[in-house]
């Protein structure tokens, strides 16, 4: 090799060398001035394969919009509430979860959500939210979680057998509603009504004449007189006008099965009713329409959960940028886009038109005059003996004031033990 090749080779191999040399400092100086991606881990229940498929995509943007944070998320797919006391006591808690109102009290006056007051903005836009869905979450002056979707209860009533029937509009009052019935039951269904005997969707008939369903220590007081009137209505249609059927007298799962096989012409469903029907049963003819009055007062309920912060939370400002993010105006409109959950923000609600939706429209107007599906800190010891004891009522076993009465004792017995 000539001597002047020999110097072209090693410039070359030294050229070579302080490229990679520059490199690897490159990569260093890149590792030390990027910030590691932070995780957060995001826990809520099992749904509608459709809706998680919609989640796990807004969930998507939200790293895409944020790089440095990436989302764990956890579907607990059984006993949720258990999985989730555990784990908080046990400090494995996600950094985000699911809360349902039910549960909201409890959790709330423990000492394990962090109180999110001090991370909103007055750019987040906190009224825009409905204001009886956010008390929801909140305790003691402080929000503790912010709803990330709601539903109210309609009457969905069959389009055809009211046309059989002779019946042009849906039924205004409670009183309509049990003569429709009458006059339905036998024509194209075998019910006029659809009836489901749980304090979850009949907790707005016990305060229809005043009653209420807990007083403000969280102890059942369902069985007052007042209480029972609202209740009454429904035993009657059901022992005397036999106008009405439970979804073991029509071999269904569900009120929407129920309907949707046309065992009966009225239910009262939730927004989750209208994708399973229209894509359960697409050849029925539907619509919907605020629930009856009761003594002359509108009532409906509503089912609403959040999104809650783990006060145990090791990265609590990306954390909030998650919740934010999915409560936020954009994040919310691409998880309600599709219809399957209703907004909490109002201005989203316009922006879809579910305020102008014929089947939606009812359900959006409901959440103004709903009663929370929330009762104290011990919600289950009043859920599971009203249930119990109703049922028995409404099948004629025993009065309906010996069984609220024995129910509303045994209720109030386990509270008292539990606090």
């Amino acid at each position: 090799m000539s001597k002047k090749s020999w110097f072209k080779f090693w410039g070359l191999i030294a050229a070579i060398a302080i490229a990679l040399i520059t490199l690897h400092s490159f990569q260093i100086s890149s590792k030390l001035s990027s910030p590691t991606a932070v995780t957060i881990k995001l826990s809520g229940w099992g749904g509608n394969p459709v809706e998680q498929k919609l989640l796990k995509q807004v969930l998507q943007d939200f790293e895409t919009e944020h790089p440095t944070i990436k989302v764990k998320y956890e579907v607990i797919s059984d006993q949720y509430m258990d999985v989730l006391k555990t784990r908080l006591v046990g400090e494995a808690a996600p950094d985000v979860f699911y809360l349902d109102a039910l549960e909201a009290p409890f959790l709330m006056s423990q000492n394990v959500l962090e109180p999110l007051d001090s991370y909103i903005t007055p750019e987040f836009d906190l009224a825009d939210f409905a204001e009886p869905l956010l008390n929801s979450f909140k305790y003691q002056n402080q929000i503790y979680g912010l709803p990330k979707d709601y539903s109210t209860l309609v009457l969905f009533y069959n389009k055809k057998a009211f046309a059989a029937a002779g019946l042009s509009n849906p039924p205004k009052t409670w009183d309509e509603l049990q003569s429709y019935s009458k006059r339905l039951t036998g024509k194209l269904n075998r019910y006029g009504f659809g009836v489901t005997p749980e304090l979850a969707r009949q907790a707005y008939t016990i305060k229809a004449f005043g009653g209420q369903v807990v007083d403000q220590n969280g102890y059942a007081t369902f069985a007052s007189e007042a209480g029972l009137q609202g209740l009454q209505l429904l035993v009657d249609q059901y022992r005397q006008d036999r106008s009405s059927a439970l979804k073991s007298d029509v071999g269904t799962n569900s009120g929407n099965e129920m309907f949707g096989q046309s065992k009966v012409a009225m239910v009262i469903e939730g927004n989750w009713a209208i994708p399973y029907l229209t894509e359960t049963f697409p050849q029925l003819e539907f619509a919907t329409a605020e629930v009856p009055t009761i003594n002359d007062k509108k009532g409906t309920m509503v089912y609403t959960v959040a999104y809650v912060m783990n006060k145990q939370a090791q990265h609590k400002a990306q954390a909030w940028e998650l919740i934010s993010y999915l409560t936020g105006k954009q994040g919310m409109q691409k998880w309600t886009g599709t219809g399957f959950a209703l907004p909490t923000r109002k201005s989203v609600a316009k922006n879809l038109g579910y305020d102008k939706d014929p089947l939606r429209s009812p359900l959006v107007a409901g959440v103004n005059y709903a009663t929370p599906w929330q009762f104290g800190k011990y919600p289950e010891a009043i859920v599971n003996n009203f249930d119990n004891q109703f049922i028995s009522a409404l099948l004629g076993q025993q009065p309906l004031k010996q069984a609220m009465v024995r129910s509303q004792n045994a209720a109030n017995q386990q509270i008292k033990t539990m606090e």
